[in-house]
């Protein structure tokens, strides 16, 4: 049921909303399909980047996709934490490190969600940032992928989607903005400041394209 619930929403409802009201173009990563797991990367400006991220997966890998959330923004009671995993199949983690309670570390429970079988979509800025104007990647992306070394990531750049709907407003107004992704791409280094700067500067290749 849930599968069904999130085609629903997100290839139909979400995906045609954003493109007919709000005017985002949608590319077809179709080739998604053939990859068993991925880890999509992405620049972060607004609430509407993970829709729109889910929005443009293919159907099929959508029940397998989880977006990586701030637990303290999306799940501060259980009744939000269940909406944001039913509907948005969200994987709600700390934005700190737990020692103390390593089982809620964000590192550890994303390492169990990849190896539950599950895609992730990860914003390695950590919190959205004002358009055209990147935060430094944190190296959490990086610690990620050096554990899992044969999940391919994919770099997507997300076009003015913080004009759409600038951090700190609620209100979705029409912009003209876009998603453009890159080809999965595996790590060449084991360095965390090595994995960081590769990702960076293909995503920053796509933003060029998209000018």
């Amino acid at each position: 049921m849930k599968k069904i619930v999130l085609i629903i929403c997100y290839s139909i409802i979400v995906r045609n909303f954003l493109k007919l009201v709000v005017g985002v173009k949608f590319t077809k990563p179709t080739f998604l399909k053939k990859e068993k797991q991925f880890i999509i990367i992405a620049n972060h400006n607004s609430h509407l980047d993970a829709m729109s991220i889910m929005a443009s997966v293919p159907k099929s890998k959508i029940i397998n996709v989880r977006p990586v959330a701030a637990q303290d923004h999306f799940g501060k009671t259980k009744w939000q934490a269940w909406l944001s995993n039913y509907f948005i199949n969200a994987l709600l983690i700390q934005r700190k490190s737990d020692k103390e309670n390593p089982e809620n570390d964000p590192i550890y429970k994303m390492n169990k969600a990849l190896k539950e079988g599950y895609s992730l979509i990860i914003f390695p800025e950590g919190t959205r940032g004002e358009p055209n104007l990147p935060k430094e990647f944190k190296a959490g992306v990086a610690l990620i992928l050096i554990e899992n070394p044969n999940i391919p990531y994919v770099p997507v750049y997300l076009k003015a989607m913080g004009k759409a709907m600038p951090k700190g407003d609620n209100l979705i107004v029409p912009h003209e903005s876009a998603i453009l992704y890159g080809q999965p791409n595996k790590i060449s280094s084991l360095k965390v400041d090595s994995i960081l700067e590769q990702m960076k500067n293909e995503i920053e290749e796509l933003k060029l394209k998209a000018e």
